[in-house]
């Protein structure tokens, strides 16, 4: 009964931490749509897809991720910022593959709508999106 009430916690916790960072994200300009959700043949590990709107100008703050992202610029241009190495600037049908746990942000820099499909392969019950320690 202990257990099953720490990991319903722990659950709601992960739920409501997502559920905040999306609307956080909505209120700047960004929008986030799940198109799908699925196990995939590792134990443990799923594969997640989400379509992210950037309005013109809107910004998405440094973060990481609990595994791999494949970032596919669907229309306009993307700007991927990184703590280490210099920027990198996507338009419509380019991609990036950022390693797990890779701190980054995301912004559009255009004047026109902009929007990415990313894809996530990551370990189940975690946050998909963790806010980056140094922008708290």
């Amino acid at each position: 009964m202990k257990k099953t009430h720490i990991l319903a916690t722990a659950s709601l916790a992960v739920l409501a931490g997502v559920g905040l960072l999306t609307a956080n994200a909505q209120s700047s300009g960004i929008g986030r749509h799940e198109a799908l959700r699925h196990d995939l043949d590792v134990p443990g590990r799923e594969v997640v897809q989400v379509r992210v709107d950037f309005a013109p100008g809107a910004a998405f703050g440094m973060h990481t991720h609990p595994g791999v992202e494949v970032a596919y610029v669907l229309e306009g241009t993307v700007e991927y910022s990184f703590e280490d190495k210099p920027p990198v600037t996507l338009k419509a049908g380019e991609s990036l593959y950022l390693p797990a746990g890779t701190p980054h942000a995301a912004r559009n820099p255009g004047q026109g709508p902009a929007a990415e499909l990313a894809t996530y392969l990551v370990e189940k019950g975690k946050p998909i999106v963790v806010p980056h320690p140094a922008t708290h």
